[in-house]
């Protein structure tokens, strides 16, 4: 009874299935109509007529038009700042509902989301301030000459989210953003439109955000092209995803000049060492791997352990693994849902094939049942190979043996990614060294790989991205700064 209730509940959330450009609610004029569905059962929530590529034009020249007044004016932003979080407090229960059904986010999952999302709300709260600020050199060095530097917004964002964590990875970039005083249009990945993308826009709407500030576009990139990277107006260009199309992004903000904030793929190894809790370091792995079928750019990818806890560790973690629950995302037992579509669910099927074609130890054979794949372990995997470079988004876990711990962390550092890592060790010291000398943006010592926090510098390095966000880390991201001098004496010129 109560499952139908809340989704009478939710249901006027999954009829928001149009795009919001300049204050209002329109209907897609691009040529194709997307269904979103239950990635649990593949029954249609809802369907979406795509927004066309003028429409988008459209919500850029509504965005150049708004930025300036909603930039200057810091009361307004935080009046609508405190509105929003609370429309995200008043319906709790529908936004975890929502995740659940459209995301296929297990219960914790939905939960962690959801906290982390009003968490970003009262972060980046704090920061609506920090522009127009104007302060002075603290020294002079010409004569007769006063030195201002200004911080000022940047104009307008696109800010493009992923399917995985889509309520707050939309939110880390859009929040930043309508703070520091800019203007976004933002678009959801489609197959999770309604969380991702109707819903902020209904917050903002309900929060009384000014027509043009805010626009949320329900599109596909064969519909518009590269108009979000593009138009004339953007200045920055915020986006959550591979590193493939990162890089496509990367090379078209390059050629006009405008700046990237990329978050990208990664393969973040968890490195067991020698003098490790051995315990401690399962019960990290089977949160770090699983959490969400493996779907999140931090997940754990390689584990990499010292050959003197590989048997001890390897079976307590298959014994840990063999009885993760799975399945409903409405059931609040579930830990491990569904793939977010057939397509993820096959690119995984393959990964599997691989790695019993390589011939690695199958320490847990998992199994397919609709969209979800139960845990696999395969163990004694080639850290150099495809199987182990490859990042899985997937409940695959690899076990990589190492023979030191110099050799375990040389195996760490051994990928084109740099997001996220992490190590076990008694020797706190010695775990701080590796961790310096380990070229990831983010390395935990005795926990796992998935952390994020909103007064933290969150990015990676080499392939995994550039730019941070966090605070204030992500001040700089998302403002300029403006040189103003002013000659108070007369100026002699040599010429």
């Amino acid at each position: 009874m109560e499952n139908v209730l809340q989704t009478n509940k939710v249901e006027q959330f999954l009829q928001l299935n149009k795009s919001y450009i300049d204050g209002k609610w329109v209907n897609g004029q691009g040529n194709e109509t997307v269904n979103i569905l239950n990635p649990y059962n593949n029954e249609t929530l809802t369907e979406v007529k795509i927004a066309s590529k003028q429409q988008v034009e459209e919500a850029y020249k509504c965005a150049e038009d708004a930025h300036v007044e909603w930039g200057r004016n810091a009361a307004l932003r935080k009046k609508v700042f405190q509105k929003a979080a609370q429309f995200f407090e008043d319906h709790k229960e529908e936004i975890l509902h929502l995740l659940a059904i459209e995301t296929g986010s297990a219960p914790f999952k939905a939960q962690l989301e959801y906290n982390i999302t009003l968490g970003a709300f009262q972060a980046y709260s704090s920061i609506i301030d920090k522009v127009y600020e104007k302060w002075n050199p603290e020294q002079e060095l010409m004569p007769g000459k006063v030195n201002e530097i200004h911080r000022l917004p940047l104009g307008v964002i696109s800010s493009i989210a992923p399917f995985n964590f889509p309520l707050y990875l939309s939110l880390r970039g859009i929040l930043p953003a309508l703070a520091l005083g800019n203007s976004v249009v933002h678009k959801a990945d489609i197959q999770v439109g309604i969380v991702s993308g109707s819903l902020i826009a209904k917050a903002f709407e309900e929060a009384g955000i000014p027509a043009g500030v805010f626009s949320s576009v329900l599109t596909t990139p064969q519909e518009i092209g590269d108009i979000m990277l593009e138009n004339q107006h953007v200045k920055l260009i915020a986006f959550t995803g591979s590193t493939q199309v990162g890089r496509h992004i990367s090379t078209i903000a390059g050629k006009h000049f405008k700046r990237a904030a990329l978050e990208l793929g990664g393969n973040a190894p968890f490195v067991v060492l020698e003098d490790a809790d051995v315990d401690q370091a399962v019960d990290a792995a089977i949160f770090g791997k699983f959490l969400h079928q493996g779907q999140i750019c931090m997940i754990t990818n390689r584990f990499i352990v010292h050959e003197k806890h590989y048997e001890e560790f390897t079976t307590k973690f298959v014994e840990r693994a063999k009885n993760v629950p799975y399945g409903d995302p409405l059931n609040p037992n579930t830990v491990v849902g569904p793939l977010i579509n057939q397509t993820q669910l096959q690119k995984a099927i393959k990964n599997v094939e691989k790695a019993k074609n390589a011939g690695v130890d199958v320490l847990l054979e998992g199994k397919v049942e609709g969209n979800i794949m139960t845990p696999y372990v395969f163990g004694n995997v080639d850290n150099s190979s495809e199987l182990a470079q490859t990042e899985l988004f997937a409940p695959i876990a690899l076990v990589v043996n190492a023979a030191s711990d110099e050799e375990a962390m040389a195996f760490a550092s051994d990928t084109e990614f740099g997001l996220s890592s992490s190590l076990f060790t008694n020797d706190i010291e010695k775990g701080r060294e590796y961790a310096i000398g380990l070229e990831s943006g983010m390395t935990h010592i005795n926990d796992q790989t998935v952390n994020d926090l909103p007064n933290a510098p969150f990015g990676g390095m080499r392939n995994s991205g550039v730019g941070r966000f966090g605070v204030p880390f992500v001040i700089d991201e998302f403002t300029q700064y403006k040189w103003i001098s002013i000659q108070e004496e007369k100026r002699e010129y040599p010429f």
